[in-house]
């Protein structure tokens, strides 16, 4: 089992006092909290199972990750089973909408790979949920599983799944529940946690999905490409630009970018989820001058094609239809229009340099789902320092 140590960073940890309360590693009283021998073998050891819960946890983050984009309506989760030890046994995730959530997908592989008698210690970036749906709830799970310590990154804002962790700390005696935002030392890991369900929770919280804002410019600062050419950025940034695509449930452009370019807005960079549903494109066009062509070209490539002629509406319209995140791929007057609003939650900034690789910038409002599209992860700079 992996239990919170009692020497947390940044805390009074002298020897003098080792009985003293120092701070949320504390509240909870468990045994084997501490191995046996010395001061610094029970320095080491409590290192060590801080150390396995970060790293199980980047597991989790990371598997779930790569189902962005395929999960919605639902979040997307990761779940991490460990050993005694400490050692990652099984990571998965959320597929898709209606097959088996992260935590009963992780339990079911432990028990078919024939590990799931060793398993103690289960992370999982998102509340456990605790209802019946088109699965069994995954507390209950847990609940019947050797599992007998369950960390859990955020609580589902979601009222009708959430409760799951007051059901998990009603199972027996000795086995624990912990949240990560009562530990400081692992706040950056529940940011991770945060950034993974900000797409989701915002859409449950406040009625809107995520809006990413991707704008491409070249070293001037121009949106326009050369003639003839319908891009200028790198292949490393188009594989960026077509991961964010991936990962979003719709896509929001304006009649100029369609009359213009008339973009397929399709996958072609990366691998696309398969058997994935639909994605939504939506057209702001005031004037009704969206081509029919355009439009059944789109249907028959597998979209979903809307029209707004009030850029205000969008927000709500794409929650309506169950989208978590969606970005934007328009040219500089929507983009200014969207920017004037403030109807954005992170911006990406990809702009050539004369002589080297393209830059990439993130201006966001919070943690943001970028963090898991970026090569080099986004490093957001607060939003009211866009400089663009």
């Amino acid at each position: 089992m992996v239990h919170p140590a009692r020497d947390a960073p940044g805390r009074d940890t002298e020897c003098s006092r080792p009985e003293t309360v120092l701070d949320g590693w504390d509240r909870i009283i468990v045994s084997g909290v501490f191995a046996p021998g010395s001061a610094s073998a029970q320095k080491s050891h409590s290192l060590a199972q801080r150390e396995a819960v970060r790293s199980g946890f980047e597991a989790a983050l990371n598997e779930a990750a790569r189902y962005l984009g395929a999960t919605s309506p639902n979040p997307a989760v990761g779940c991490c089973l460990l050993d005694h030890e400490g050692n990652i046994l099984v990571t998965e995730a959320h597929h898709r909408t209606g097959t088996r959530h992260a935590e009963a997908l992780a339990l079911h592989r432990a028990r078919e790979t024939g590990v799931i008698d060793r398993v103690a210690t289960a992370l999982v970036t998102l509340e456990p949920c605790n209802h019946v749906g088109r699965t069994p709830p995954c507390s209950e799970a847990l609940r019947d599983s050797p599992v007998q310590d369950v960390w859990v990154g955020m609580s589902d804002p979601n009222p009708v799944a959430g409760g799951g962790i007051a059901r998990l700390r009603q199972m027996p005696e000795g086995r624990n529940v912990f949240l990560l935002e009562e530990f400081p030392a692992f706040a950056d890991v529940h940011d991770g946690c945060a950034a993974l369900l900000a797409p989701f929770a915002t859409r449950i919280v406040r009625q809107r999905p995520w809006i990413t804002v991707k704008q491409a410019r070249d070293n001037t600062g121009s949106m326009i490409p050369p003639a003839g050419r319908k891009t200028f950025t790198s292949q490393a940034s188009l594989e960026i630009a077509h991961r964010l695509r991936r990962a979003s449930d719709a896509i929001i452009t304006g009649i100029g970018t369609i009359l213009s370019d008339s973009p397929r807005f399709d996958v072609r960079h990366v691998p696309e989820h398969e058997d994935r549903a639909p994605r939504l494109v939506v057209v702001c066009d005031r004037q009704n001058r969206l081509p029919d062509s355009w439009r059944e070209k789109m249907i028959g490539s597998g979209f979903r094609v809307l029209v707004s002629r009030d850029l205000g509406e969008i927000s709500s319209l794409l929650a309506d239809h169950g989208v978590n995140w969606a970005m934007v791929e328009a040219g500089p007057g929507l983009l200014g229009e969207i920017r004037r609003l403030g109807l954005w939650d992170d911006w990406l900034d990809i702009q050539t340099t004369p002589d080297g690789p393209d830059r990439h910038r993130v201006y966001s409002h919070g943690p943001t789902p970028l963090r898991f599209i970026l090569d080099e992860g986004a490093r957001p700079l607060p939003a009211d320092k866009a400089a663009f």
